[in-house]
């Protein structure tokens, strides 16, 4: 990554974490983020992009961690590519909890593109995450979430004491017609209602 975009990518995060992170803390987290990154070939078409959302995942983690964020529940949603399913569950969270709940997701292998039939199915229900890539997932979101979600990332899935875990079994909806698409997310809807209501933010 170009030490030009570098520069930008630390600019705009400085803007969102002002009063919290400098800059040189910033770009210590975007270089270590990139070479996470670069050693996965699968991530690389779409890299700037990732490192920034990456490295803004990991300061929002870290805030929890230290205890600079507020206390609000934190969900991490897993499955392999972080293409199908996880970008699912996180685009309902997101649509239905607002930001009453940090959302994050990630994939333990992940795809080199967006799936663009989930795109399309969640954009039929009003929900746009057209802007999603899909990324790996760290250990600092790991150790800060409250929740994990696990969609068939099997053994890869991390294992962290204290942190409740759900298994859901969900099948992927990668290659399968648009009406199988259309039950994996109405499917992944109910589900994440459920959680939702288990975390008792909505009133």
């Amino acid at each position: 990554m170009e030490e030009r975009l570098v520069r930008n990518s630390a600019e705009r995060l400085q803007r969102q974490f002002a009063g919290t992170f400098n800059t040189e803390t910033i770009e210590r987290y975007i270089h270590d983020s990139q070479t996470q990154l670069t050693s996965q070939a699968t991530v690389s078409r779409w890299l700037p992009v990732l490192i920034e959302r990456v490295t803004r995942d990991r300061l929002r983690a870290v805030m929890r961690l230290d205890g600079i964020a507020d206390t609000k529940p934190a969900v991490l949603f897993l499955c392999v590519h972080n293409a199908g399913r996880s970008q699912i569950a996180a685009g309902w969270m997101r649509h239905l909890a607002g930001d009453l709940i940090d959302v994050f997701s990630g994939g333990s292998m992940p795809a080199a593109d967006s799936n663009q039939g989930v795109v399309d199915t969640m954009a039929a229900v009003g929900i746009d995450i057209s802007t999603e890539y899909p990324k790996p997932w760290t250990d600092d979101v790991v150790r800060a979430a409250d929740v994990i979600v696990s969609m068939g990332c099997g053994e890869a899935c991390p294992i962290v004491p204290g942190t409740q875990y759900l298994d859901w079994d969900i099948p992927s909806p990668t290659g399968g017609p648009a009406d199988a698409l259309a039950e994996v997310r109405d499917d992944i809807r109910t589900r994440v209602e459920a959680l939702i209501a288990s975390l008792g933010v909505l009133r």
